[in-house]
């Protein structure tokens, strides 16, 4: 149950910095645009 409160209070206090830091969330939304583009299968037949 320790190792529950301590990942969710991790995640609460990235998502308070990332709220905070325009920056850091542009980087962080860019990233993970890039990568759900490369993992989209092509259809070339």
């Amino acid at each position: 149950m320790n190792t529950k409160k301590t990942l969710f209070t991790t995640l609460a206090l990235g998502a308070v910095y990332l709220m905070k830091n325009k920056e850091t969330r542009d980087k962080v939304m860019n990233g993970l645009q890039s990568f759900t583009k490369a993992k989209k299968p092509s259809s070339t037949i």
